[in-house]
């Protein structure tokens, strides 16, 4: 977009969607790039629904568990979290009074939420983490899990984000290198992945407070310390497709959208 497009935007919405992503390996067969592609394409699909300014601040996020694999970059909580916040309060000062923090890295949740924080108690504008909304919208009364097929353990470069990724950037796997990992946990964690495999709320916010945690920690926990590819799934990510993909960013795209329109409409905008 050209500064007149954003200026012309303002008149109809005051609402930003910055992605927060992240550089770090995802197996033999994902970019580097997984999370900052996703991120960005997923919320480029949002603002071809509703009009919602997308702006990428950065490719690089929190991943220090991932530095042992090659090109995986990292930087502090405390980093990130200024630049967004700084970023953030250059598009107040134009106008933005509504922001949604999106952490297409899982592992930046707690870094969007904190700046989230920041923004709500020390600027003008209102800000929301878009995964909040997003859950807000598919289970607005917080229902467990009935599944009684519970999925295998599927998480960071597996069936489902592979998935992801062949459909929104098919032209960056490669498939052809994918391989499925060996896993390992530390004993006092070996009872927690079946736990979270079945939607256990509990026992998944247990195991990824300690799990996935650099190697200075004395954790354990590292993803090279327990994945012999990087990728963290019990499922061969050659069962990946695009079809899976398009499925789940459907859904998520649809959730953000409605939780983007519900709020307009309970918050009308206030043209100066």
């Amino acid at each position: 977009m050209t500064w007149p497009e954003v200026r012309d935007l303002l008149t109809r919405t005051d609402m930003v969607l910055i992605p927060i992503p992240a550089l770090e390996q995802h197996g033999f067969h994902g970019p580097i790039g997984t999370d900052y592609y996703s991120g960005v394409e997923q919320s480029k699909l949002i603002a071809q629904r509703t009009d919602i300014l997308v702006a990428p601040i950065l490719f690089v996020g929190q991943s220090p568990h991932h530095l042992a694999f090659p090109g995986s970059i990292a930087l502090s909580a405390e980093t990130l979290q200024r630049v967004y916040f700084e970023a953030a309060q250059s598009l107040i000062n134009q106008g933005f009074r509504r922001i949604l923090l999106y952490a297409s890295h899982t592992g930046n949740q707690y870094i969007a939420s904190y700046v989230a924080d920041r923004l709500n108690q020390e600027t003008p504008a209102v800000a929301v983490n878009l995964s909040d909304g997003v859950a807000a919208i598919r289970d607005p009364v917080g229902r467990p899990s009935t599944s009684s097929q519970p999925a295998p353990f599927d998480r960071h470069g597996g069936v489902g984000e592979t998935s992801g990724a062949l459909y929104l950037f098919p032209t960056l796997v490669q498939m052809d290198k994918a391989e499925r990992a060996t896993l390992s946990v530390p004993p006092a964690l070996s009872s927690l992945p079946p736990l979270v495999a079945t939607g256990d709320r509990a026992a998944t916010l247990v195991f990824l407070a300690e799990a996935l945690k650099p190697k200075v920690t004395g954790k354990g926990t590292s993803t090279a310390e327990m994945s012999t590819t990087g990728v963290w799934s019990e499922r061969d990510p050659r069962e990946a497709t695009a079809e899976q993909g398009k499925r789940a960013s459907d859904a998520f795209v649809d959730a953000a959208v409605r939780f983007i329109e519900r709020w307009k409409q309970l918050r009308p905008l206030q043209k100066p």
